[in-house]
């Protein structure tokens, strides 16, 4: 598998008016026949359509495309009707449509532990500076032992988290500076001194990772982590091409991964590579991976055990489909056609109609 073959395909750029549309048959006819038969479909006032502005076929994702309207509420109502099936000549082919902006990387929300940063700053002022220098976020209220909530797009909350990583690591350079200067002036009593100091290190560490501090860092949604590091080869292959240490910290729906070279004499800017690497990875994987879930918490021990079962049996069949099984819930992530079509395949085999 390859993300970086994906990079240089065309985006709808009018999200608010383009819906996904997935489950197409692949194979049958040519692309730009393919094309046409969703425009025909979707130009049709039985199926709640309208003026097509647009239909972008090929995609990343095989049987997946963009159909893009001249009206919003054209979209909105394409939507609304859940079933779609396309001309006899493409089968009846059953497709699945969505927002373009329902992506599961558009949202995220993160907890923020801010209480790390010790008595070094005031919280609500910090708090109070990061709602100004993101505005696109929203905070809920700030907790007394320092965490706070935030939502937004992941590009915002990654931005947030580095923001706050570059702070740790200042006051982290700040205290070893207080403590240097401490052990030169100080000789009366340097235990007071430096317990002052390695009590404010401690707390700022456990928001730097050890490696961050010699090497490069780099914030991934967890999803698009999980995805890459255990259904990419290319992941582990390249740390160990380029004799990269990577230490990865995962904080809810964010992965902070620190990345540092371990082999005496290797090129200094190797982590760095290896970062670029793997953000244009991850951009890729961003742009094309979509999730599903199945709830297991409030339902039956037999029902649990069906769906967990039905999940099991079509993991073969899928590859390409990451299976992450939670105590409250399944997590299946992958192309937007292979998620539908597994999410089908275990509604079937537990007796349900998929919604």
């Amino acid at each position: 598998m390859s993300p970086l073959l994906l990079l240089n395909v065309k985006e709808p750029k009018a999200p608010e008016r383009t819906v996904v549309v997935a489950g197409l048959p692949v194979g049958l006819f040519s692309d730009q026949l393919l094309a046409l038969l969703v425009k025909s479909h979707f130009q049709d006032i039985k199926n709640e359509g309208g003026d097509v502005e647009d239909v972008i076929y090929p995609t990343r994702t095989k049987g997946v495309a963009y159909v893009i309207f001249k009206e919003k509420k054209v979209a909105e109502n394409v939507i609304r009707q859940k079933k779609h099936r396309l001309a006899r000549k493409a089968r009846h082919a059953e497709l699945t449509v969505s927002h373009f902006s329902d992506k599961i990387f558009s949202s995220v929300n993160a907890i923020l532990d801010l209480s790390v940063f010790g008595k070094e700053v005031t919280l609500e002022t910090l708090v109070k500076d990061l709602k100004k220098k993101i505005p696109s976020l929203n905070f809920s209220p700030l907790k007394p032992n320092g965490r706070i909530s935030v939502e937004g797009s992941f590009l915002a909350v990654k931005r947030l988290k580095e923001s706050l990583l570059v702070r740790a690591c200042s006051l982290l350079e700040k205290d070893r500076n207080f403590t240097s200067e401490g052990r030169k002036w100080n000789r009366q009593n340097p235990q007071r001194n430096l317990q002052r100091s390695n009590n404010s290190l401690a707390s700022v560490r456990t928001l730097v990772p050890e490696t961050a501090r010699s090497g490069e860092m780099l914030v991934l949604d967890t999803d698009v982590f999980l995805y890459l590091q255990h259904k990419c080869r290319s992941y582990e292959s390249t740390l160990k091409k380029f004799h990269i240490l990577s230490q990865e910290k995962v904080d809810g729906e964010i992965t902070t991964i620190c990345l540092k070279s371990i082999q005496v004499g290797s090129q200094p800017n190797n982590a760095k590579h290896v970062k670029e690497l793997i953000e244009e990875w991850s951009h890729a994987l961003y742009l094309k991976l979509r999730k599903e879930t199945f709830i297991l918490e409030g339902k039956e021990k037999k029902e649990k055990r069906m769906i967990k079962w039905a999940c099991e049996q079509l993991s073969s069949r899928y590859p390409e489909v990451l299976i992450n099984f939670y105590r409250t819930h399944i997590d299946i992530i992958g192309s937007s056609s292979d998620t539908y079509l597994f999410k089908k395949g275990v509604m079937k085999l537990i007796g349900q109609k998929i919604s």
